[in-house]
């Protein structure tokens, strides 16, 4: 039904089509039209409606286009196989089904809305349908299990910089893999990994970017925390050109930490980094630490200077920045 309506609103771009005519055309009651035009919204399409005039279609959600995705994309290995989905929910859910039925490296997962987006340390992460990139990468890396945090700290570097390049933004990275343009997040990293006898087996990247979402996209309570590349750029933000930039610039990385380790990527994040020689404060088993966030140890770690003077060594968890 949703189908047919939109092909009446398609017949008169711009004009307002009464809930009279549609319920004549389509044989349906108005409660029956307001219902449909409400899911209508709920995925995306904006209507206007005036009394006396009926509905008229003011804007439709942005769709992937695969076709215009892969006719850009300049990489050797990611996203050569590419599956696309409405709503799921979650692409790290997905991704992890495909390994288990054979996908290969490089296969990733986009999907218009995630009901049910992972962050890290287990939060919800708001997902709404055709606003961001919700997407999730298939990785076979040939390391030991404990070098995890150095492939997040390059999903981060990789990101950062492509969002640099796409949009044009004064964007860092919040230990460890937070992305903050004016103190506020705009994307979220989460990698889930598998591992056989001390080494990877895979490793699933899942990456969220609020691209084009709106002030009123955001819960009441995310406001103040959370942004999105569109309203800190001011203009509607192609979502085939950022992932095309990022799956290159992963890769690119990719292949230089493969080659030389952990160091070239560390210099990049530090570079990047919005985090270091900062007050810092965060929970540890054994109590709170407080200190100056000094630089990343060989293995990503954060290192803090506390005001005794003691360097410190954090692994995981969530900072404030003072």
């Amino acid at each position: 039904m949703n189908e047919r309506i939109l092909e009446l609103f398609q017949e008169t771009p711009e004009a307002y089509v009464s809930g009279e005519e549609i319920s004549r055309r389509l044989n349906v009651s108005r409660t029956a039209i307001w219902k449909h035009i409400e899911e209508l919204r709920a995925a995306g399409y904006e209507f206007e409606a005036a009394p006396r005039k009926g509905y008229r279609l003011v804007s439709k959600p942005d769709r992937w286009q695969v076709s215009k995705l892969l006719a850009g994309l300049k990489t050797k290995v990611l996203g050569q196989k590419v599956h696309v989905y409405g709503a799921v929910d979650s692409t790290q859910t997905i991704a992890h089904a495909l390994v288990a039925s054979g996908a290969q490296e490089g296969t990733i997962v986009l999907a218009e809305e995630q009901t049910a987006g992972r962050g890290r340390m287990g939060r919800a992460w708001h997902s709404p349908s055709g606003k961001g990139i919700w997407m999730s990468i298939v990785l076979t890396p040939r390391v030991p299990v404990y070098f995890m945090p150095q492939l997040t700290l390059l999903s981060a570097v990789a990101l950062c910089r492509s969002i640099q390049k796409v949009c044009q933004v004064e964007i860092g990275i919040k230990w460890p893999n937070d992305l903050l343009i004016k103190g506020k997040k705009v994307s979220g990293i989460l990698l889930e990994s598998s591992g056989e006898d001390e080494r990877l087996k895979y490793v699933i990247a899942g990456i969220g970017i609020s691209v084009n979402l709106t002030t009123e996209d955001y819960p009441e309570a995310l406001r103040n925390i959370a942004t999105s590349l569109a309203i800190e750029s001011g203009q509607v933000i192609s979502r085939e050109l950022l992932v095309q930039t990022f799956l290159l610039e992963f890769e690119e990385l990719y292949a230089l930490y493969m080659d030389k380790g952990f160091a070239p990527i560390r210099l990049l994040w530090e570079a990047l980094s919005v985090t270091l020689k900062r007050p810092i404060r965060t929970s540890s088993p054994s109590g709170f630490i407080e200190g100056i966030a000094d630089s990343l140890d060989d293995s990503g770690a954060l290192t803090v200077i506390t005001s005794s003077g003691e360097k410190v060594r954090i692994y995981s968890g969530d900072i404030e920045l003072k």
